[in-house]
């Protein structure tokens, strides 16, 4: 009954028409706008960091807070709040930008598809729900970079546990250390979804072949280790986004709080102070194109969390960024900042499917209407899911993952060949390797008629690219390079992994569920191409993919280093502006993004608290 609640009352607490919360461009006399159009802070973007940042500011009934997002609610999506299917909302578009990539000459010179949540909640409500943060080295990186301890683990950590919500799982993690983990958070993460047999098997053949079990791997003790994934879904089955865990209906009701739907930000508007420098004072968006334009002021600042790609596009709209560039397509330069949109990081993933000799994979999840037996299998699930809360339609498709070093002499003996160090540390993973209880291939397309997988992901690319302007208008995608593969190491060290997955497919007890069958070649077969280097390489190369884990594009880190926001994530050069989403990693973290961006909204918003209270009281 939630599903068709959330369905039918989507938009309950939600802004839909602009001229509630904006005045119109071509109405505005001078610069003056109306007073009721006017708020503290302006949050640009509900998604993984967004809604963190709003709800969290509005805790404080004297900040008028006004939070714009391009998308609808995620609630209504039922697509993703059913932990199997989000699959089936990628290609959508009304819930989600259809981007792709540039021509990769490295990898096959093909572009890639580069899907992004367009929605309240982000990519939160698009992604593998997978609750793994990265290494703690990863953030005393962070600190090092940008140069504060305040985003070292000892003290950066504590926000992770802030968000949280953990659950203990007697089987899974019955040893976790509760001191090291947030019971009070928004957040749920637990066991609650099903992991299928591969999956689990795979645990057992990482451990035969030198991999340990952890039993946190969240934890510093147990960053390097396997073990079923823990996720974002909670008791009821359901996924767990920014929007449903920081905007509910209590903070909706807030009346310093007002969340504008279908409203896309076209360009932060900044004044010339009397000194020469420049200071973010209203923001305009829009509907859609060809539509009117309204702005909203901002009395103290604007904080930009449209992500990794969106945020540094905003920027370059409003003239902050490469001024060159700018230039170009006509953008009058109000900042030059030429490490807006460069230093892009992402985690590539490549991946093995294997038929399953004991046709237990839920391929029937998207089932073949000329198949009736699958049709049934179907409509049971559906029906075990929606009456029961249980069955294939909660697995969130990765189930298990092991993080491992590709040094490690333990599992891969002593390689001729010596790889550049890229992990953070000495203790941080450099691979991850994941399985899934179906195989797919397109971004989770199932191949059948019965199949499992395991994917390998390098976490600290050496390779690294950058965003460009197309045009000088929001409704025109950017330019996306992520330059895959531009450093050899990136695809050797995968090359390693693969080796790896073929391996502990020849591993009991996941040996057991392999079938080898020449004629279903869409089947890949460990013994044979174990063998080939040459053709794992190609493979690596041609089955490339992201994991959609874009960061870094407005950098933390000083402005001679091309930083594009200094520590307390304030635009370099733009007084009442800071962006507070993935976009401003340092680096990219040995884990998946969505908990690290979880927690710079989290603290992000503490600063904006302190800086606020601070200016009081001067």
């Amino acid at each position: 009954m939630s599903l068709l609640y959330n369905y039918l009352f989507a938009h309950t607490g939600l802004v839909t028409d602009l001229s509630t919360v904006g005045t119109r461009v071509d109405q505005v006399s001078g610069a003056s706008l109306s007073i009721e159009h006017e708020y503290d802070v302006i949050v640009v973007g509900g998604g993984n960091a967004g809604c963190v940042v709003a709800a969290r500011l509005s805790e404080d009934p004297n900040i008028r807070v006004l939070l714009l997002e391009a998308g609808q609610s995620g609630k209504g999506a039922i697509y993703s709040r059913i932990p199997a299917a989000f699959p089936l909302i990628l290609r959508n578009p009304k819930w989600v930008y259809q981007l792709n990539t540039e021509p990769q000459p490295h990898a096959a010179n093909r572009a890639r598809f580069w899907p992004r949540g367009k929605m309240l909640g982000g990519c939160s409500a698009v992604n593998a729900e997978i609750a793994h943060y990265g290494a703690p080295g990863d953030f005393n990186e962070w600190a090092d970079i940008c140069g504060d301890e305040g985003w070292n683990w000892a003290n950066f950590g504590q926000y992770f546990k802030k968000f949280e919500n953990y659950a203990i799982d007697k089987t899974y993690n019955p040893n976790v250390d509760m001191s090291q983990r947030g019971e009070k958070g928004p957040v749920r993460v637990g066991f609650f979804s099903k992991a299928h047999k591969p999956s689990l098997a795979f645990v057992d053949a990482c451990q035969q072949v030198g991999i340990p079990f952890s039993a946190d791997l969240n934890s510093p003790e147990g960053q390097v280790g396997v073990n079923r994934v823990i996720t974002y879904v909670d008791d009821n089955r359901e996924r767990v986004t920014s929007e449903t865990a920081y905007l509910t209906p209590d903070v909706l009701a807030r009346p310093n709080l007002t969340v504008a739907i279908k409203a896309n930000v076209t360009k932060i508007v900044l004044q010339e102070l009397p000194n020469g420098e420049k200071r973010a004072t209203s923001v305009e968006f829009s509907n859609g194109p060809n539509m009117p334009v309204y702005r909203a002021n901002a009395a103290k600042e604007v904080v930009v969390c449209a992500g990794a790609i969106h945020s540094p596009q905003i920027l370059m709209l409003s003239g902050i960024g490469p001024a060159q560039e700018l230039e170009n397509f006509g953008i009058q330069v109000q900042q030059n900042l030429p490490g807006v949109g460069s230093n892009l990081l992402d985690h590539p993933v490549v991946g093995v499917n294997f038929m399953d000799k004991t046709k237990a994979a839920p391929v029937y999840l998207q089932p073949s209407l000329f198949n009736p037996f699958q049709v049934i299998k179907f409509a049971w699930a559906a029906v075990k899911y929606l009456f029961g809360r249980r069955g294939p339609l909660t697995t969130n498709i990765a189930e298990s993952a092991a993080f491992i070093r590709s040094d490690s002499t333990a599992i891969f003996g002593n390689n001729k060949e010596t790889l550049a160090p890229c992990a953070s540390d000495s203790e941080a993973p450099d691979l991850e390797l994941f399985a899934t209880g179906v195989g797919y291939h397109n971004h989770g397309i199932a191949i059948k008629p019965s199949s499992f997988g395991l994917r390998c992901v390098l976490l600290r690319p050496l390779s690294s690219g950058s965003l460009s302007l197309r045009s000088n208008s929001i409704w025109d995608d950017l330019r996306i390079n992520p330059r895959y593969f531009e450093n050899d190491q990136d695809v050797k060290r995968l090359a390693r992994g693969i080796k790896l997955c073929l391996r502990l497919a020849q591993t009991e007890p996941l040996k057991g569920y392999v079938k080898l069958d020449p004629q279903q070649t869409q089947f890949d077969h460990p013994s044979s191409l174990m063998k080939d280097d040459a053709a794992i390489d190609r493979l690596v190369r041609e089955r490339a993919e992201t994991l959609y884990h874009p960061t870094t594009t407005c950098k933390m880190a000083p402005l001679e280093k091309g930083g594009v926001v200094d520590s307390r994530l304030r635009v370099y050069g733009v007084q009442g502006l800071r962006v507070c989403d993935a976009s401003i990693f340092p680096s990219i973290v040995s884990g998946h993004t969505a908990g690290a961006a979880f927690a710079v909204g989290e603290k992000g918003a503490d600063i904006i608290k302190a800086d606020f209270a601070a200016a009081i009281k001067a």
